[in-house]
């Protein structure tokens, strides 16, 4: 199989893979236990925390643990909208962010809030020009995503944190940065977000954990669950040990090698635009640049039937968001793309483990498919 969709998800390293079946067989105490087997387990989750919070560059107890990125954005913007509840009243985000930031914004809306949603131009690019000529009195929070999904375009949230303060605004920052954790160089403590949003199964850890960041001006949060009190009190439930362990696991080893794999991933990128665009039809869509994330488009092709096609002959790619299920995607809509460009939108997403060898068997493949089908649009 070759897998071209680690955007969507990534593979599990057999060191991950490891510690996660060492906690659930030889460390499942509960962290809430006195006992010293309980006490071990907390000391575990709090070695993962400090573990996961040196790499996104913040202090251990800024970062609470969350079950995905979703969760994760669904807090922020929910805590948000609390903290403003007598006051702000408008949301500034954009149209290409996650369905999570999306589908909360629109909850937000039936509860009162106003949205306003900025649109991207062609290449797929946010400014923090437009997020400034948005802004509002009653504008309480800014959610602009550090890449996006789809077009891997990152998008300057350095400067939109700067933008706010010059406009002496009191409205919280926050990113989704779940393609960005470990794909594109940043840091908390320096990238000027109140709120950041990682998840754990983008960089080689099981499905089933994240974590959000709680920068300093976030005071006096609302819990997300209430109950034992879990999460210095912010999070109740049974912290899921083996999936931290395995977080912290697959941070370290992305950590350790780093500058090599983001080297790599840039490399792969380039030999895949360099092959895919020597192809008659094939065309790119936007201008992303991280290093994991390649959108393009075999013209008048519809995406649907090449991903089938790709997929029968074992090479992995998406059509875009994993997260849509088949649904035309709201990036390429809110780009403004031809209808036959929009059609034939493919991403393909790269890992440390993706060679040259594959992106040729993905280019020969899409070379045979628009020898053999016709276009459709």
């Amino acid at each position: 199989m070759i897998y071209l969709d680690h955007a969507a998800t990534t593979p599990v390293p057999p060191e991950v893979a490891d510690i996660v079946r060492d906690t659930l067989v030889n460390h499942y105490g509960n962290p809430s236990s006195q006992y010293p087997f309980g006490q071990e387990a907390k000391a575990l989750v709090a070695r993962c925390r400090e573990t996961v919070a040196d790499a996104l560059g913040c202090k251990a107890e800024q970062l609470v643990f969350t079950s995905c990125g979703t969760e994760s954005d669904n807090w922020a913007l929910r805590l948000a909208a609390y903290r403003a509840r007598h006051g702000g009243r408008h949301i500034v985000t954009t149209a290409v962010e996650h369905s999570a930031v999306l589908e909360t914004c629109r909850q937000l809306e039936q509860d009162g809030c106003a949205v306003t949603y900025l649109k991207p131009d062609r290449s797929g690019r946010i400014t923090a020009a437009q997020v400034a000529a948005a802004l509002r009195g009653d504008t309480f929070l800014v959610s602009v995503m550090l890449v996006n999904n789809e077009t891997g375009c990152v998008f300057p949230v350095r400067e939109i944190a700067d933008t706010l303060r010059a406009r002496g605004s009191e409205a919280l920052l926050h990113t989704d940065a779940v393609q960005g954790f470990l794909k594109v160089p940043f840091r908390a403590d320096t990238l000027g977000a109140d709120l950041i949003s990682v998840s754990g199964h983008k960089i080689g850890a099981p499905k089933g954990v994240g974590a959000l960041y709680l920068g300093e001006r976030v005071k006096n949060a609302r819990p997300l669950l209430a109950g034992g009190g879990q999460e210095a009190g912010l999070r109740s439930g049974t912290e899921a040990t083996a999936q931290l362990a395995g977080f912290a696991e697959a941070v370290r080893l992305r950590s350790a090698g780093l500058e090599a794999s983001l080297s790599h991933l840039a490399a792969v990128k380039a030999y895949a635009l360099e092959r895919l665009l020597a192809i008659e039809g094939v065309v790119r869509v936007g201008e992303g640049e991280a290093p994991h994330i390649l959108s393009v488009s075999l013209v008048g092709y519809p995406s649907a039937n090449i991903v089938e096609e790709l997929g029968a002959q074992g090479i992995c790619v998406s059509a875009g968001s994993a997260c849509h299920r088949g649904r035309a995607s709201h990036v390429y809509e809110a780009m403004g793309l031809d209808k036959r460009v929009k059609a034939g939108v493919l991403r393909v997403s790269f890992g440390p483990e993706t060679t040259r060898e594959e992106i040729d068997a993905l280019a020969d493949a899409l070379r045979a498919h628009r020898d053999t089908r016709f276009p459709m649009l």
